[in-house]
């Protein structure tokens, strides 16, 4: 009979392989025990944090023997952040976790039996994020911003991150600047008081930077004076407010003010020009996007004649590759702001066979399959919760020959998968892409082609 862990317990334990989020996993009397930290092979004295019936959570209390991948984190703020999982491990390893993760979620969840191959990985993983979003609170009086610690809300500052794009930092420290010399206070959860809630950056490969300013309410003090301080900062030629008056957790509000300089940002992806407001979607990567949907423009297979459903489709990326190859593309996003900046993106690139519906995918997509949409391939990169089942129906009735799905989460991608093949789809190629190097995070390209 196998006996239950208890808290406070210390066993010593080799660990054994990484799970999705990167840590160690062991076993002791016939358990399983996530352990943070713990590298497969390495020995370790592991304490017991917290117990379930069927597996239970462990800290490394010490280390009794080291991992030839074990690394010195080279971040100072690495644990405590909440950012990153994989620093202490070799780049190497974290690839050959993810890649193992995919395989066994598609497996379990999905019944999809196909060898997945080693992500595409980064040449140099460093400040590549050309978005941040920090929030803001005040510490011993002094406004800091920073990430929040694991599972929590407790904000750890942080001065330089070494995932952003470099002028991210000195754009968040001009506004911590702002805040002190004019006393304007950091927004409290707790209390529900205070107007900075949060610092956005956005920065394109050109080194220029977009600042939005996330306030509990519209109203801000000395606004001309955060407008010059922020315009100051090499490369910043936009800066914005957004309000969130709400409760919530939620970082942006549904709508923008521009307070200085230019309305959009524009950057390139692909060789394509994009014009993005602080409300727009883009991948945070751009490196890895472009390898990202390279791979999924090549799993389409795409021929001059035809027709293209993209759903999901954000502020058109995919769209506006795909119909680079394709007669005609249509994409569906919920986001009006998304669907604008779709639009435009290909006005300013002079794409005139995409068009764009706003409104949500699952009830767009079986409306416009009941009128006769029949696509010769469908592109979806839904959100982290992966696609709505009326969606998949609605794929499944159209009956494209080829479907391309662009997953940034394994679990939920499995699931659909399921969906799909018993709908009569085969699963041809998996690509997974490393997109979020250092964290547990793995996009995901999967081909699959309709059953003759």
């Amino acid at each position: 009979m196998t006996r239950m862990l208890r808290k406070n317990q210390i066993f010593r334990a080799a660990g054994e392989r990484l799970d999705g989020q990167l840590n160690g996993i062991t076993h002791m009397d016939g358990q399983a025990v996530f352990v943070p930290g713990l590298l497969p092979g390495e020995d370790a004295e592991i304490r017991v944090v917290k117990a379930e019936k069927r597996y239970a959570f462990g800290r490394v209390e010490k280390l009794l023997s080291e991992s030839p991948e074990r690394r010195v984190p080279p971040c100072p703020y690495y644990a405590r952040c909440g950012g990153c999982v994989g620093m202490h491990m070799s780049y190497e390893e974290t690839l050959r976790a993810k890649r193992q993760a995919v395989q066994d979620v598609l497996r379990r969840v999905g019944g999809v039996e196909i060898e997945v191959p080693m992500p595409l990985g980064m040449k140099a993983p460093w400040h590549y994020r050309n978005k941040t979003a920090m929030p803001v609170a005040s510490r011993d009086g002094v406004p800091r911003a920073g990430y929040y610690r694991p599972r929590s809300h407790d904000m750890t500052p942080v001065e330089s991150c070494l995932l952003a794009m470099p002028p991210a930092d000195e754009a968040v420290k001009a506004v911590l600047r702002w805040m002190r010399d004019y006393a304007v206070p950091a927004y409290d959860e707790a209390s529900r008081s205070g107007l900075i809630r949060h610092i956005i950056t956005r920065t394109n490969r050109q080194g220029e930077s977009m600042v939005t300013i996330a306030a509990s309410q519209t109203r801000m003090p000395h606004i001309r004076e955060l407008c010059g301080a922020l315009m100051a900062v090499p490369g910043v030629i936009s800066v914005c407010q957004t309000v969130n008056a709400r409760g919530d957790n939620v970082i942006l509000g549904h709508d923008y003010t521009v307070l200085a300089g230019q309305e959009r940002l524009e950057d390139t992806l692909c060789g394509l020009r994009f014009q993005l407001s602080p409300l727009s979607f883009f991948q945070v990567n751009p490196v890895q996007t472009e390898r990202l949907y390279e791979t999924a423009i090549r799993f389409a297979d795409l021929t001059p004649s035809d027709r293209v459903a993209d759903v999901y489709c954000g502020a058109g990326t995919i769209s506006l590759l795909a119909a680079r190859y394709a007669s005609h593309v249509t994409g569906i996003e919920i986001v009006p702001q998304a669907i604008g900046d779709a639009k435009e993106n290909a006005r300013r690139n002079n794409i005139d066979n995409a068009d764009f519906i706003c409104g949500a995918a699952e009830e767009v997509l079986p409306r416009l399959v009941s009128d006769g949409l029949r696509p010769d391939a469908v592109i979806l990169d839904p959100p982290r919760k992966g696609a709505d089942p009326a969606v998949l129906s609605a794929i499944a009735a159209a009956s494209p020959e080829r479907i391309v799905y662009v997953s940034c989460d394994p679990a939920t991608l499995a699931r659909d998968l399921k969906q799909l093949t018993a709908s009569g789809y085969n699963v041809e190629r998996v690509q997974p892409v490393d997109m979020f190097s250092w964290t547990a995070h793995i996009e995901t390209a999967v081909r699959l082609k309709r059953k003759s």
